[in-house]
């Protein structure tokens, strides 16, 4: 008979196999609710440990407001308009590290108001009715707690710790100076009254009620100073954000301490809009000092020219212009405060053409301050030369200098500004032409001047000299008083659409059901790649669809666990399940008998493939249900390495095979009878120091022969087949071998050798059987071929007392 041994896959075993490792996993399930309730309290302390963390935020509107009042040609606070980066501007602004500062120093959040919490220190800002207010430009104790304990509402002890060995700085908050302080005591501590000064070398300093409402003793404080740069640091993480499509600016901020987050958001609004009216009426402010100074030289100058035609008039007794010389007059004056106003233009476009000729950037392109720009078309050049200066700035910090949108950017801010200097030469030519005009009329007049009396001549030229002060005396009142409504009148470009507010918030972190929900997972996740990891590792044997899968040997029978007392689990519990797995081992193994020994002695030989694997258990209950069943059976030991069979029959090992073998005792003397009716037993002897020579001499032939003639069946419990070669040698006496292999303890690879031999027919009439099995499923729980609840009545309840399961896992 040819033996193969061949892998049948199919359907319905991949789904049998999916379905009994899916089962498998599940038989773990005290392994999910252990790390589940150890995932879910970690998860637990950690919420309710971790710092809480709250963010609010406040959204402004940022939009350049000009003065309704003036125009683009005569508003003081003139811009040459084009498309603004005032967003962008104020977001970076927001974000600086200047401007955080200075909102640090208005609010004074260098100084830390803490109280001991369950977990750590707490900042109690805004949640206290004291204050510490600081002395100005005195040195105060750095980083370093600072306790303060009411005694009562009028009295309090301050008290600081200090270490001997660790160095400690004094901060002045005015220049930012530090020292160190030389420390003489551990600790300090003295009393103070409410609003008393403190004079110490390391503080300096006053405690003030700010709500006498409410009571402060028995209350216990810390107060810890900064400096600038750490407090200003720990609010870098502000967010503005520019809402797209908008001139909305939404700023975010994320803190512990919600009253030092709402006070934060609304100082650094307040502080940038004062920042930018600043500078929006800085260019006013200028302008108003420069026409204050030129005011007071004119207004000077009037007086001088007034005093000089008065001195005239009454020296040369002459008080009025004659008819021709009022015409002359009249018209003088006029061409002289057109030339003046010509000239001033010329001076402000070669000021302007200088500017753009020199210069590179376009954004700041001076303005007028007091001429007039009549030509609509040079403001609407500067405006878009402006708009593509601005837009190349944003680029510059987007992309690399050769991309293709900056290039084009460059060849079109190229072509505005050629055309716009093309435009200025025009107007500047246009402008001169009208000034020689104006100097030829002129001129013109001059000659008639020269025509008139020499006095009346000089009185002339008093008059129009006095008159074009006086024009320009007007124009520049008129410009500053323009100047001073161009300051009263200027609002902040920046206006509040939503103050950040504590409106009960909760906390943004720790995330609380997020975190229950990740310690759910990972209670899930971790035992079960721990379980898989150990399916995907574990070699071992458990079920007879594993031998199945990796044995061609057939499979005899399974044998459930033993609880009882000792191996004679068959004659101590005989209405067990497991008795019965034997009783049908018994029967099973009728059919391995060939048909000329159906009515002879039997010899089963049982082996296994290390030790610990249970076939002296197999062996001595085997041998037990055939005496039961009425056949004269012995059992004998011939492990003679390692003898173990007497105990549980409470005979002696001192004779056995190993005695008859050396010719020492006859068969007669080291055949022990036991207490189980038909059913006797020869133990190992002594342990021989030549086990192997001895069981393959002749002595051992003759043992053998002399059993099958006084003895229906002989059980023969062999050394481990995997040890030692003992097993082997004794097969040619079996009529049948028993494999035996245990649940979770018998390794896959063990069977190699078996398969081998199975399939060269060294061995044959041989099957296994898997003892110690144990079933968990989700259809019950029960040993061996019992069927949990539905076995009721037929077999005897077996239950096992905690400590004896805890006394044989021990063992």
């Amino acid at each position: 008979m040819e033996n193969k041994f061949n892998f049948i896959e199919n359907r319905a075993e991949h789904i049998s196999d999916i379905k009994d490792y899916i089962f498998r996993v599940l038989a773990n399930w005290k392994w999910f609710v252990f790390t589940v309730i150890i995932a879910l309290g970690i998860a637990y302390y950690f919420n309710i440990s971790a710092q809480k963390i709250y963010g609010l935020s406040t959204t402004i509107a940022v939009k350049e407001k000009q003065n309704p009042l003036f125009s683009s040609g005569t508003n003081i606070a003139f811009n040459w308009g084009g498309v603004s980066d005032k967003v962008e501007s104020i977001r970076k602004s927001l974000i600086s590290r200047t401007h955080n500062e200075k909102v640090v120093r208005r609010l004074k959040f260098y100084i830390q108001y803490l109280k001991e919490g369950r977990f750590r220190s707490e900042d109690v800002y805004g949640k206290t009715n004291f204050e510490i207010q600081l002395q100005p430009n005195q040195y105060q104790l750095l980083n370093t707690p600072i306790k303060i304990n009411f005694i009562d509402d009028e009295s309090f002890k301050l008290s600081v710790d200090f270490n001997l060995d660790s160095q400690y700085n004094l901060i002045n908050y005015k220049d930012g100076s530090t020292k160190k302080l030389s420390i003489e005591n551990e600790t300090f501590s003295r009393t103070y009254l409410i609003n008393e000064y403190i004079n110490l070398p390391f503080l300096k300093a006053q405690i003030a009620i700010t709500d006498s409402l409410k009571s402060l003793e028995g209350q216990s404080f810390f107060i810890q100073l900064k400096t600038i740069n750490q407090t200003t640091q720990q609010y870098q993480n502000i967010r503005a954000k520019g809402l797209a499509g908008t001139s909305l600016v939404e700023l975010s901020l994320t803190g512990a301490n919600k009253n030092r987050i709402v006070d934060f958001l609304n100082k650094t609004v307040e502080v940038l809009s004062e920042y930018e009216l600043e500078q929006k009426t800085n260019y006013a402010y200028s302008t108003k000092r420069f026409i204050d100074a030129q005011f007071k030289n004119t207004s000077d100058s009037l007086k001088l020219i007034e005093d000089n035609i008065e001195d005239f008039k009454e020296k040369n007794s002459i008080y009025n212009l004659s008819a021709e010389g009022g015409v002359i007059f009249s018209e003088t004056t006029g061409l002289d405060k057109m030339q003046e106003q010509l000239t001033d233009r010329i001076e402000y476009l070669d000021n302007l053409e200088n500017y753009i000729k020199s210069n590179s950037d376009y954004t700041r392109i001076p303005a007028p301050a007091i001429i007039n720009i009549e030509d609509g078309s040079i403001a609407s050049m500067v405006g878009e030369l402006t708009s593509l200066s601005i837009k190349k700035e944003k680029l510059r910090n987007e992309v690399t200098s050769n991309h293709p949108s900056l290039k084009l950017v460059n060849d079109e801010i190229e072509t505005a500004r050629n055309v716009l200097l093309e435009n200025l030469s025009s107007l500047k030519d246009a402008i001169k032409v009208n000034l020689k005009n104006s100097e030829r009329r002129l001129n013109t007049y001059n000659y008639e001047l020269t025509k008139l009396p020499n006095k009346e001549q000089q009185l002339l030229n008093f008059e129009r000299k006095y008159r074009l002060t006086e024009s320009n005396f007007v124009f520049l009142m008129q410009k500053r008083y323009e100047a001073d409504i161009a300051i009263a009148a200027s609002v902040s470009d920046i206006s509040v659409l939503d103050l950040a507010k504590d409106t009960g918030q909760g906390a943004i972190l720790p995330r609380v059901s997020f975190n229950y929900m990740i310690a759910l997972l990972l209670g899930i996740i971790l035992p079960l790649f721990v379980i898989i990891a150990k399916e995907i590792l574990d070699n071992k044997v458990y079920t007879t669809e594993d031998i199945e899968r990796i044995s061609p040997i057939p499979i005899l029978g399974v044998i459930g666990k033993n609880i009882a007392e000792n191996n004679l689990a068959v004659y101590l519990k005989p209405k067990s399940s497991v008795s019965e797995s034997f009783r049908g081992l018994r029967s099973n193994i009728q059919f391995l008998f060939s048909r000329d020994v159906k009515d002879k002695s039997k010899t089963i030989i049982v082996t296994s493939s290390v030790s610990g694997e249970g076939k002296t258990f197999i062996s001595i209950n085997l041998a037990t249900v055939f005496a039961l069943g009425g056949k004269k059976t012995i059992l004998v030991g011939l492990d003679l390495r390692k003898p173990k069979i007497f105990g549980d029959f409470e005979i002696t090992n001192k004779k056995g095979v190993v005695n008859y073998l050396i010719g020492e005792e006859k068969q007669s003397a080291i055949i022990q009878h036991t207490k189980i009716e038909n059913l006797d037993v020869i133990t190992s002897g002594p342990i021989p120091p030549n086990p192997s020579e001895l069981l393959i001499g002749d002595a051992t032939d003759e043992l053998m022969k002399n059993l099958k003639e006084q003895y229906d069946y002989i059980i023969l419990d062999t050394p481990p087949i995997g040890l030692v070669s003992d097993s082997l040698e004794l097969v040619k006496y079996a009529d049948s071998t028993i494999y035996v292999v245990r649940q979770g303890y018998s390794e896959k690879g063990m069977l190699k050798m078996i398969n081998d031999k199975y399939r060269k027919q060294e061995i044959s009439n041989i099957s296994i059987v898997l003892n110690d099995f144990k079933v968990k499923s989700k259809y019950g729980y029960g040993y061996g071929y019992g069927y949990g609840k539905y076995a009721n009545g037929y077999h005897e309840v077996e239950e096992m007392s905690f400590l004896k399961k805890l006394f044989r896992f021990k063992k």
